[in-house]
């Protein structure tokens, strides 16, 4: 329920502060200018996986609400290569993004609206003040009540200004490709590339210039036949030739916004769904049949142990899809963020993105930890990466080496492990038998993926809209260690009370079918900051006792609670989930609790 509706005091908006304004037409924005509009800020980063999933939901808002409605990006950067203007802009169009966004680089409008993760929501009233506040994803149903209630009430008053809209859309220049994601190459010397942002499958030839031919309309949607539809897809993985001919497809490609995987039949192109129903993954659904499973963001595919593994980036975890049986479920992961190495169901993983096949070996980069790590035996390992909160470009010894969100590695003929190191614009090596990393080439134009084409080592540069082979000279660069830093949050030392705030949308109620609705996972980092308290549970509410001896660190806590429609005769389920990353300081000073808002 909005602030209007239970009667709270009203708050009034902050103003919007930034370096400048984009899809705007080179106009400035601020309050008065939006005025007797409802307005939707949504606090995002373009590397976030759960930014991205918000993208696509606020989508059908904005083209029910029209120019009633208002959605205003507001650009919090994590990474060092997100506050790089050039980076965000090609970032806005890369992921369609249809509505004003403000740059927001040193964070004061994020620190105004005291947002503290990725994704955050907060929703204006068209007289500027704000009725309500969220974090995550999965918030849609929430919105749509809120927003068509403000649009009534101020229909009503006369304080709605349903015409005209600020956004400027921003010209796109023609180019062969427009940010390629990632590229396979194909029997006869041909490589195949996902045109990631048109939408659709572009084969070219061993020149890695001249298009062969396409597959896909390049409208973004959901078709199947010999004139698919995509959208954003991603990797692409062939499959061994027996498998093939079996199942009547080459290869598969992940569709990473329609959460599915497709077939494609390289003879005539057809294309058909094998994987996925099309809804994004909220919880498990009791079952392993491939057609029935719901998928999030599959990024990148690779054949491994007799069969497709799926580098699930929307839910931080690894999947298999097996296309003899037609099944898919959990290879690794828990669904909780974070660098966490052991067993498979037990590690942790931030936004995998990349894979590579290597005998018993599985290689894969984790875009969210900047990390390289690898599966044998049952277990999975980290060779570079230090947490969600380290990166830089750094080269030396894997303990000490740093990489900046890493989106793609292949396995070179000497061994090594080539990394994409996307946002440090450059092609690394780690060599696993010295346990050093190196940089191999630099200022590519955000690197998405690697691939060997006989004896050439190829490059996807994403934001230069090609593939090229660039000239190698292996080198050793000793860059700078970034931690991202945001505001920490005094805390006193000791006892420390945990609150996540959430209340179900209106018409809807917390959904006990499965067991408790709610489910709250805490850890830190580092892990010692927490004397009592880590682990999961099923309560909003949690007492934390925090260790001696240190005097700060991050607080990690995943938080999702599941509803349905209250009164419908089928009622919809829906889950609401978010990560924090809470930075804290203990002080005598401090405040003895501390709350995260789910859903207010």
């Amino acid at each position: 329920m909005t602030q209007e509706q239970t009667g709270q005091s009203r708050v009034r908006a902050a103003r919007l502060e930034g370096r400048g304004w984009l899809n705007t037409g080179g106009r400035t924005l601020d309050l008065d200018s939006l005025k007797g509009k409802v307005v939707v800020l949504d606090f995002w980063t373009f590397c976030c996986i759960n930014c991205l999933h918000v993208l696509d939901e606020l989508r059908p808002l904005e083209e029910k609400y029209g120019d009633a409605l208002v959605v205003i990006g507001v650009h919090s950067p994590k990474f060092e290569h997100e506050r790089d203007p050039e980076a965000l802009a090609a970032a806005v169009e890369r992921y369609g993004v249809e509505h004003p966004v403000l740059d927001d680089p040193d964070l004061k409008t994020w620190d105004a609206y005291a947002a503290r993760a990725w994704p955050t929501l907060v929703v204006l009233d068209p007289e500027g003040y704000v009725v309500s506040t969220m974090a995550g994803e999965g918030h849609v149903q929430a919105l749509d009540s809120i927003i068509g209630g403000l649009v009534a009430t101020h229909t009503a008053k006369g304080t709605l200004e349903p015409e005209g809209s600020p956004y400027v859309a921003a010209p796109t220049p023609e180019t062969a490709l427009r940010f390629p994601g990632k590229a396979l190459a194909l029997p006869g010397g041909d490589v195949l590339v996902s045109d990631s942002a048109r939408h659709r499958l572009v084969r070219l030839a061993p020149d890695l210039e001249t298009v062969v031919s396409v597959i896909g309309t390049g409208r973004r949607g959901r078709a199947d036949g010999t004139e698919p539809e995509f959208n954003e897809p991603q990797g692409l993985a062939l499959l061994p030739e027996a498998v093939a001919a079996e199942v009547g497809y080459d290869l598969v490609v992940a569709d990473t916004v329609n959460h599915l995987l497709r077939g494609v039949r390289l003879s005539d192109g057809a294309v058909t769904t094998v994987a996925g129903t099309g809804d994004q993954w909220r919880s498990d659904n009791g079952t392993d049949k491939a057609s029935g499973v719901d998928l999030s963001s599959p990024w990148d595919l690779a054949w491994f142990d007799g069969k497709l593994i799926v580098a699930m980036a929307g839910i931080h975890q690894l999947w298999y899809f097996d296309p003899l049986a037609e099944t898919a479920g959990v290879f690794a992961g828990t669904t909780v963020e974070s660098l966490k190495d052991g067993p498979l169901e037990q590690t942790w993983m931030a936004q995998p993105s990349g894979l590579a096949a290597d005998g018993d070996r599985l290689w894969l980069v984790d875009s969210e930890t900047s990390a390289l790590r690898w599966i044998e035996g049952g277990d999975m390992r980290t060779a570079v990466g230090q947490g969600l909160f380290d990166f830089g470009h750094v080269d030396g010894p894997a303990a000490d080496a740093l990489m900046q969100h890493p989106l793609g590695l292949t396995v070179l003929a000497d061994g090594r492990v080539a990394v994409a190191d996307t946002y440090n614009g450059a092609l690394r090596a780690y060599d696993r038998r010295t346990g050093e990393v190196t940089t191999l080439a630099s200022a590519l134009a955000e690197p998405s993926d690697v691939l060997v084409l006989e004896g050439r080592v190829a490059v996807v540069e994403s934001a230069a809209h090609r593939l090229t082979v660039p000239d190698l000279s292996e080198a050793a660069v000793a860059g700078q260690h970034h931690r991202v830093t945001r505001k920490r949050t005094k805390v006193a030392p000791g006892a420390l009370r945990l609150d996540v705030l959430f209340a179900p949308a209106e018409g809807q109620k917390l959904d006990y079918t499965f067991g408790s609705p709610i489910q709250v996972t805490v850890s830190a980092d580092p892990p010692q900051l927490l004397a009592q308290g880590a682990g999961r549970g099923e309560e909003l509410g949690r007492d934390l006792v925090l260790a001696e001896g240190i005097d700060r660190g991050v607080l990690q806590v995943v938080a999702q609670a599941a509803t349905c429609d209250a009164e419908a005769e089928h009622p919809a389920c829906h889950l609401t989930r978010q990560d924090w990353g809470v930075p804290i300081e203990i002080t005598e000073d401090g405040v003895p609790s501390l709350r995260l808002v789910l859903r207010d």
